[in-house]
């Protein structure tokens, strides 16, 4: 078979020039060539590339810095009050009919019980118990320092221009009480402009799938030249390589970081975050109920106050609940101002209603629970259920 030079593919190009590589002369195979060293800039920022700005010294790229406690106020913060009294701690019990009702929803949305118990047994007993549940809420406000950096696109550049504010003096909106938010602001007096550490101010980086040669070996061919015999592989032309479909055949890719500008914009970022801290505290009661399911419903409120900081509550008539009050309010004052701010507490008090229902059934004694206002039921030894086997 006769070959003939390819003169015809003369202006097409493979990449950069590599110098490893050695165009496949007429009847021999084609020659690889050896990988480029891919030289990737550092991962991390350098040090240097951040300016030393004054009330920020602790500031590091990443965050990781922890947050900055609030200084102390320019004047006295508000002193608690104590709660208005609660005269009336009424206890609200159900009538039979509710619990008669409840007990039917319950037993009808279970695909395996019978509604026969919950509609045919009498009930001979109900017992009703106070169980209260204490929750403090104390929202605070916490800010945290952090270097970034965005690619050069003609940003203003102001760091030196003058000192820049205080952490705590920048001026944040702040959302409604007791809803946690999260706020970024860019300080200030701290952007410069500085070449990107990543593709070292070059705006572009090897590519790693061709290892900067802006070519591979053939996939048809696996570099040889020739498919069978002294037949010329027609996807490369005989050249054993084919461009890279990731770089395009330059070898290099735009750098992610600066997105080709070789330059960044390097400042500080403030990040303000309010956070609704909440504990609750359910007083233990000899229902047999567990407490995990009063978590999942609501009770009646009895008490609420709130204001800049609370105070323990007063005059309840379960002293299981003004020692959790008291020991909450001092966890929580001394805990958040130390890092953060405090910018209001919340404290309730809920009655949930629990009522233990006893009744009978084909001559025997069973029971169930109903519980909070949404009358949820707990009746773990259900007389009447089936086995249901799911094919």
């Amino acid at each position: 078979m006769e070959h003939r030079p390819l003169l015809s593919h003369q202006d097409r190009s493979y990449g950069i020039a590599n110098p490893g590589y050695v165009p496949a002369a007429a009847g021999a195979p084609a020659m690889f060539a050896p990988p480029a060293s891919a030289s990737q800039g550092p991962s991390a920022p350098p040090a240097s590339m951040f300016d030393n700005m004054p009330g920020y010294e602790g500031t590091v790229a990443g965050g990781g810095g922890g947050y900055l406690p609030p200084p102390m106020p320019a004047y006295p913060a508000p002193q608690p009050t104590p709660g208005p009294e609660q005269p009336h701690w009424n206890i609200p019990s159900i009538s039979e009919d509710t619990a008669r009702e409840a007990f039917i929803l319950f037993a009808s949305s279970k695909c395996c019980y019978s509604s026969a118990p919950a509609k045919d047994g009498v009930i001979t007993g109900m017992d009703a118990f106070n169980t209260y549940r204490y929750r403090l809420e104390t929202f605070t406000e916490s800010r945290s320092t952090e270097w970034s950096h965005e690619p050069y696109n003609g940003q203003p550049v102001d760091a030196y221009a003058q000192s820049p504010p205080g952490p705590w003096d920048i001026p944040a909106q702040a959302p409604s009480y007791f809803m946690d938010s999260k706020q970024t602001i860019k300080v200030p007096y701290t952007s410069s402009m500085k070449g990107c550490h990543v593709c070292v101010g070059m705006g572009r980086k090897p590519c790693k799938d061709c290892a900067g040669a802006g070519n591979k070996v053939c996939w048809v061919c696996n570099g040889s030249g020739y498919r069978h015999g002294e037949d010329r592989c027609h996807h490369c032309n005989g050249r054993g390589r084919e461009n890279c479909s990731h770089c395009q055949g330059q070898g290099s890719k735009q750098c992610d970081t600066c997105r080709g500008k070789q330059q960044l914009l390097v400042y500080i970022n403030l990040t303000v975050k309010w956070t609704n801290h909440s504990e609750d505290y359910v007083v233990e009661q000899s229902s047999g109920l567990q407490l995990d399911s009063l978590s999942k419903v609501s009770g009646k409120e009895l008490f609420r106050d709130s204001q800049y900081m609370v105070y323990p509550v007063m005059g309840f008539p379960d002293p299981q609940v003004v020692n959790a009050s008291q020991r909450l309010v001092n966890e929580h004052q001394g805990r958040y101002s130390q890092s953060s701010r405090i910018l209001q507490q919340r404290q309730t008090i809920e009655l949930i209603p629990v009522t233990k229902v006893t009744y009978t059934w084909k001559g025997k004694s069973h029971l169930y629970f109903v519980y909070g206002n949404e009358f949820k039921v707990d009746a773990d030894n259900y007389p009447a259920t089936c086995c249901c086997t799911v094919m």
